[in-house]
């Protein structure tokens, strides 16, 4: 089970950009070298991320971010939608439904939050106009940009059942290296830089929301702002401390695994099983109620509270799983981060939830609607189930490291639905337990959870914290035989597989910034200077 993809750590005196696609990033990098803030770059490179792979992110979806000022405490924005004013939970339950439905159903949709995400970071911390910053974007879905391998296959398994996808093919196929032209796009992006929020959400894109919505949501809905900045979530681990984002992201999970794994002893080598076995027992402690805790509006410092992490750390051995109770198809998200010659970070996340959403596109934009709703419960009562003007339980949840006095250390996520914590987790005991540099980390194997009863990602601690254990093709000979030894149901997947993330990281040794950016992703870039 080994196996090597070519990656390599990019080295950078000043500035560096990480994210899945060497387009996005030279976008950033140019923001950056222009005199732009790390928030122009991030914002830039997400914007041509919403052009060249609108199966993982968009306008139609949510945004999350961390971003440490150069002086400063770090911030967080959540930029998560709302659902609409239609939103009505005894319809679906007289449907039959006990789970949110996931595809071609509006009461998926959630009002989308990336333009309110990218107008909150603009107007604090930009210095680019607006207009400019997604130029690169406009000019791209306009004179066309060449497919990458991962979004040819994307665009090619759903053209069958999509129209939109279908227009981007010649004869019901997409191949890498393809030209392709999103006009669509390209006049939904030129309204939001010419006339800000209005030529979005009062524009052809907000029409397409409302008709697609057939009373999901209202005009009154769209005016409502989505972004919100808040205080960002920290715990001190390891030596240094980490931050994520508040509910309604599930980054709770990776702060809360991190101390109990610290408080475990994990050993420097990941090629023990045990140090897989500590991480999986930390994890699966920290989010088997996840059901039940994670809303809008949760406590976050109660929710990694050592009072209610250390009756945790004490159930788990290193010989065994724990037997845990409790009552209770790909994803379509993009990661980012930037650093930029002052010392600000930004570490961004930006998704559809499922690859392509909820499939629905807003009127001829060509836009794809995301549908973060499934986060939704139907239980009645319940603090997450499907109501107006409530986010769902989300599982973006990027993550930002510094110092214990505030100097900038690592900033790191991936996508991969209820896997990202998992997946941050181990990138963190690898670069900061382990010492290994960003290309090590990333192209290390992995392992991933699922919950018993369900092959998705969006479901994991749906059963009561009974999960099977996905090992990926290059992990380590003695992970498979290690995990079933302690009591774990293992599974295996080929090596380098999408399922187990795409995650990009820039890592600061104080003089040196080191960045590198996920080999599953076949189109990844980082790049400095």
């Amino acid at each position: 089970m080994t196996g090597s993809a070519p990656t390599h750590s990019v080295f950078a005196a000043e500035a560096m950009v990480s994210t899945v696609d060497s387009l996005a990033t030279q976008a950033g990098i140019a923001m950056l070298r222009r005199g732009g803030s790390a928030v122009d770059a991030a914002i830039a490179a997400n914007a041509v991320l919403t052009v060249t792979l609108p199966n993982q992110c968009g306008i139609g979806g949510d945004l999350f971010a961390l971003v440490q000022p150069a002086r400063g405490p770090v911030e967080s924005l959540v930029a998560a939608g709302r659902a609409g004013s239609g939103a009505d939970p005894e319809r679906l339950r007289a449907e039959g439904r006990t789970r949110m439905p996931e595809d071609a159903n509006p009461s998926s949709i959630t009002i989308p939050g990336c333009v309110d995400g990218w107008l909150a970071l603009h107007e604090r911390h930009g210095r680019i106009a607006m207009d400019e910053l997604l130029a690169p974007a406009v000019r791209y879905a306009t004179e066309g940009f060449p497919a990458s391998r991962y979004f040819a296959e994307a665009v090619t398994r759903r053209a069958p059942t999509s129209p939109d996808a279908a227009a981007m093919t010649v004869d019901g196929r997409l191949d890498d290296g393809m030209r392709v032209t999103r006009p669509g796009a390209a006049r939904v992006l030129d309204a939001l830089g010419r006339q800000g929020r209005s030529g979005v959400f009062d524009g052809e894109f907000g029409r397409g929301l409302l008709a697609i919505g057939d009373g999901e949501f209202s005009e009154a809905d769209l005016a409502v702002n989505q972004a919100e900045w808040g205080k960002a979530a920290s715990l001190d681990v390891w030596g240094t401390r980490l931050w994520t984002a508040p509910p309604p992201s599930q980054g709770y999970q990776t702060l809360a695994a991190a101390w109990i794994a610290e408080r475990l002893g994990l050993d420097s080598d990941p090629s023990d099983p045990v140090w897989a076995h500590l991480l999986i027992e930390a994890m699966r402690q920290a989010a088997y109620d996840r059901p039940r805790v994670l809303f809008d509006g949760a406590d976050a410092a109660g929710l990694i509270d050592p009072q209610r992490l250390r009756p945790r750390v004490a159930a788990i051995d290193a010989s065994h799983a724990a037997e845990l109770s409790d009552s209770y198809r790909q994803g379509g998200t993009t990661y980012l981060c930037v650093v930029d010659s002052e010392g600000m970070a930004v570490s961004l996340i930006q998704s559809n939830c499922m690859s392509f959403g909820s499939g629905l596109v807003a009127g001829a934009t060509g836009i794809w609607l995301h549908n973060r709703g499934i986060g939704f419960g139907l239980e009645p009562e319940s603090p997450n189930e499907y109501r107006p003007g409530r986010r769902p339980a989300h599982t973006l949840a990027p993550a930002l490291v510094t110092g214990t006095d505030g100097t900038f250390r690592a900033a790191l996520g991936t996508r991969g639905g209820d896997s990202q914590p998992q997946v941050v987790l181990q990138l963190l005991a690898r670069i900061l337990v382990s010492g290994q540099r960003p290309d090590e980390a990333l192209a290390a194997g992995r392992w991933i959870l699922r919950g018993t009863g369900d092959t998705t990602s969006f479901n994991t601690w749906g059963f009561g914290g009974q999960v099977r254990v996905g090992v990926e093709g290059q992990a380590p000979a003695g992970w498979l035989p290690g995990l079933e030894k302690r009591g774990h149901a293992v599974f295996t997947e080929p090596a380098f597989s999408h399922a187990f993330g795409h995650a990009q990281m820039i890592v600061s040794d104080g003089s040196t910034l080191m960045g590198g950016a996920d080999p599953r992703a076949t189109a990844e870039a980082a790049a400095g200077y």
